[in-house]
Order: structure tokens, then C-alpha cells, then sequence
């Protein structure tokens, strides 16, 4: 009985949150229908969510401020923003310009790989990690992850599919993008893995949440989404 009552508890103070959160990304898929067409998002389920558009158009509600003071420095700057990975914890990254990063906190491991890549020239394509430390590089020519299990995961996909493009993961789940299909692994929505498969769209970019939210992009911009 008390397990049953700490869940409804539990589940008391979640459901504000996320009905917040909601409410607060109708401001951005307001700004992605204004458009017409959107590239990039980061989504959250209480933390904020923020799309991308066009050359340097961009649209966020609830985010960090650290990373809204961020985003708007490197526009300013004229910076050409790729990605944005957020985190529930409110942990960020920004991919932009010509393999520049900004963040507030990375895994160690992450970061050593980042600075190794750059050191070596290799050219960032997608960068994803959770905040339960795990984490995925994808270059033009090489990948790397935090564990063997990961790299095992996305080298029998290269096997099958090619080319890795894009990858994205939460807590729970992951998402491989790669040049002739899909990989997935742990709490991935069946809406999602079903919107894939009767999409036409060329998939470059792509982002969910465990409800069933979901983003994904071609690289000029037209996009499928569930939000």
C-alpha cells in the first residue's frame, strides 16, 4: 500500500510538469508551421524545447538560461547552429560552424573524445549522451561511444545499412540513422519506428522522447513530427 502511494504521489507532481511542458512547446511548433520547414529541435520532456530553422532562425520555450544566452551569442556572431543535444538535467550542447562546441556539462569521456576528434580534423556530424552518461560521436568517417556494447550495436547496423548519419538517445532508449535504414534499442516509441518506415523523406536529423514525441529531418529542412 505505501508503494502504491508514493507512485500516485509520484505521478501527482509529473503530470503539472508535463502538461507544462506541453503547453510551452505550442510555441514552437507554431514557429516550425510559420516556417514551413524546420531542420533541427531539441526536446524535452520538463526541460525545454527549442527547433531550428533556415540559415540561423531559431525558436525555443523553457530552456536554460545559460543556454539561451548561448544560442543567441553564436547567432549574433553570424555562427551557423547544426545541433543542440539538451538533457532532462538541463545538460546542453551546441554543434555549430565548422566543428565549434559549446557546453555546460559533458561525461568525461565525451569530452576527451570531442577534443581528441578536433585535434585530428575529423568533422562532427551528431553528437548524442543522457544524463545516465552514455554517449555517441559520429564524424564523417569514424564513430565512437561510451561502451562496446554501443559500438557492437552500431557496427552490425553499418553491416546492413551503410553509412551511419545521425544517432539520438534518451535514458531509456536509442535511435541509428543510417544511409538505407534504422536501428533502435530499449524505449523507442512504435510511433516513431512506424512513421519511419512510411516515410520518403532522407532522414538527416532525428529526435523522440519516451511519450512518443518525435522529430525527424531531411537536410533541407521538411520534416515530420509528433509534439
Amino acid at each position: 500500500m505505501k508503494k502504491i502511494t508514493f507512485l500516485m504521489a509520484l505521478l501527482a507532481m509529473l503530470l503539472p510538469a508535463m502538461a507544462q511542458a506541453q503547453n510551452s512547446r505550442d510555441y514552437i511548433k507554431n514557429s516550425m508551421r510559420n516556417w514551413g520547414n524546420c531542420r533541427n529541435v531539441a526536446l524535452t520532456l520538463t526541460g525545454g524545447d527549442i527547433a531550428l530553422s533556415g540559415k540561423n532562425g531559431y525558436s525555443y520555450s523553457g530552456i536554460p538560461s545559460d543556454l539561451a544566452d548561448a544560442i543567441k551569442e553564436l547567432r549574433n556572431d553570424g555562427e551557423y547552429i547544426d545541433d543542440i543535444q539538451l538533457t532532462e538535467r538541463g545538460h546542453w550542447l551546441i554543434l555549430y560552424g565548422n566543428n565549434g562546441f559549446r557546453w555546460n556539462y559533458l561525461p568525461y569521456g565525451l569530452e576527451s573524445k570531442l577534443r581528441e576528434f578536433n585535434n585530428k580534423r575529423e568533422v562532427v556530424t551528431s553528437v548524442a549522451f543522457n544524463d545516465e552518461g552514455d554517449w555517441i560521436i559520429i564524424s564523417q568517417d569514424l564513430y565512437c561511444a561510451s561502451s562496446e556494447s554501443f559500438m557492437e550495436f552500431m557496427k552490425e547496423g553499418s553491416y546492413k545499412y551503410g553509412r551511419i548519419w545521425t544517432a539520438h538517445m534518451t535514458d531509456d532508449g536509442l535511435a541509428v540513422v543510417y544511409a538505407d535504414g534504422y536501428r533502435f534499442f530499449g524505449n523507442v516509441p512504435q510511433r516513431l519506428k512506424d512513421a519511419l518506415n512510411s516515410t520518403k523523406l532522407n532522414v538527416a536529423r532525428l529526435k523522440f522522447l519516451s511519450d512518443g514525441t518525435y522529430f525527424f529531418a531531411d537536410s533541407d529542412g521538411n520534416y515530420s513530427a509528433w509534439m
